[in-house]
């Protein structure tokens, strides 16, 4: 026959364990369940240059480099650079 320390043991032993596994599965809950909330509530963000405005920042971009550096391009070019 198992002693009454040894039913005591075993009893709080299980008690721990079925205590520690419903704190870690309750707290499991609420991370899943924080991550999900925070994941819907964020906002999907547009792009800050959408196509159009892509290509019109581009062709900006080049102008401006073809207005910046086209003298010096034409002075090496008639250098025969």
């Amino acid at each position: 026959m198992i002693s009454i320390l040894t039913q005591e043991r075993l009893l709080g032993a299980t008690l721990g364990v079925v205590l520690t596994g419903a704190v870690v599965l309750e707290q499991r809950r609420h991370i899943y369940s924080s991550i999900s909330n925070a994941q819907s509530q964020s906002q999907v963000r547009e792009p800050s240059f959408a196509k159009k405005s892509r290509s019109e920042f581009a062709h900006i971009w080049n102008k401006a480099v073809d207005q910046t550096f086209g003298p010096l391009i034409k002075s090496l070019s008639s250098r025969g650079w």
